[in-house]
């Protein structure tokens, strides 16, 4: 089926099987039904496989919509036309809802990536929190300084009592608009009630600190993607702890401009991390060209319109899409709205 890149491209849902239960908050942000399964993830204009077991095998990978091609397909066909040359898009952009807290994980830097999974990518991450419930919790770092020989003993004894490791960890109470940046081996988990935009590396790769999750017992070669535990603990940061855990998580967006009923801010810019940038775009009875592409937007708030030519579209919460290269500087949107725009790694 041959596809022309002359519009914004807009996907099929793409929700990914996870381990955790969630999505109720699904409801308000994509017009679901407000319930929470074992489908909390949507994987957005995604070329990414999840590496889960037992599970279909495109799973992650989003489809056109209207049609049967997949993401990952035209970006071979039409790379040129939608990536400006670039190899591929270099990041994976999920909105997820969690109803519990998740096991405390890990994920790789790019040289623990190459070295065990042979992938230029670890999973640096970013959070934008949308929603949440009552007594949402994050969680970031040790609470304490921890040795690798006592970290394992912890973990050993949460086999018995998981509720032990979360104590081990620090917590604090997002609100909507908080920005987090988790960097690679740093201990982490999200905790129960949040709703939040994920930007990351395109990696599914993820380290387990903790055996239990929804009272079902995780095997070892899901918890460290088939390592030993003695190489798994490599993938742990056992310097950065304490109140400076989440001090180096928590960001805070700077404005960009403010003019005309139109605000730009940067949330995650190149000089936090080369892996990716996010900046958040508030419009006020006006608009603006989107600037960047390739670039995937999402609206989080408000409705709008999207315009190019002669051709419009609606543009609201829950919306997604991709700009190609190609249309760089030709889409505009107007309305009263508030979009994300997620941004692959800055070129060398």
């Amino acid at each position: 089926m041959k596809y022309e890149i002359d519009s914004p491209i807009f996907f099929k849902l793409n929700r990914v099987y996870r381990l955790y239960s969630g999505g109720k908050l699904f409801g308000d942000f994509f017009g679901d039904e407000e319930v929470d399964g074992q489908y909390p993830e949507e994987w957005v204009a995604s070329a990414v496989k999840s590496i889960k077991p037992n599970r279909p095998p495109n799973e992650g990978m989003s489809i056109v919509e209207g049609t049967d091609i997949a993401l990952a397909e035209l970006l071979e066909t039409r790379g040129e036309e939608i990536l400006g040359g670039a190899e591929d898009f270099g990041v994976l952009v999920k909105v997820l809802d969690s109803a519990i807290r998740l096991p405390s994980q890990v994920h790789p830097d790019k040289p623990f990536s190459k070295k065990y999974f042979g992938s230029g990518y670890g999973k640096t991450e970013s959070w934008l929190v949308l929603g949440v419930r009552e007594n949402p919790k994050l969680y970031f770092g040790f609470k304490e300084k921890m040795t690798p020989e006592e970290f394992l003993e912890r973990v050993d004894a949460a086999e018995e009592k998981p509720e032990e490791f979360e104590k081990r960890m620090n917590a604090i109470t997002p609100k909507v608009g908080d920005v987090f940046l988790i960097r690679p081996k740093v201990v982490h988990a999200i905790g129960a009630g949040c709703l939040i935009l994920e930007v990351q590396e395109p990696t599914d790769f993820t380290i387990i600190s903790e055996s239990w999750c929804l009272g079902r017992k995780i095997d070892d070669t899901t918890r460290f993607l088939g390592l030993d535990k003695k190489a798994a603990m490599e993938c742990f940061d056992f310097d950065t702890f304490g109140s400076d855990a989440v001090k180096k998580c928590a960001m805070t967006p700077r404005t960009l401009l403010e003019k005309n009923g139109v605000k730009i801010e940067r949330l995650i810019g190149y000089d936090d991390t080369p892996c990716f940038a996010v900046n958040r775009f508030r419009l006020t009875d006006a608009s603006a060209v989107l600037p960047s592409a390739p670039a995937i937007y999402i609206a989080t708030d408000g409705s709008g319109e999207l315009s190019w030519g002669s051709k419009s579209r609606k543009f609201a919460k829950g919306d997604y899409f991709l700009l190609p290269h190609k249309l760089k500087g030709r889409i505009s949107v107007s309305g009263n709205i508030e979009f994300a725009e997620c941004l692959p790694p800055r070129s060398e």
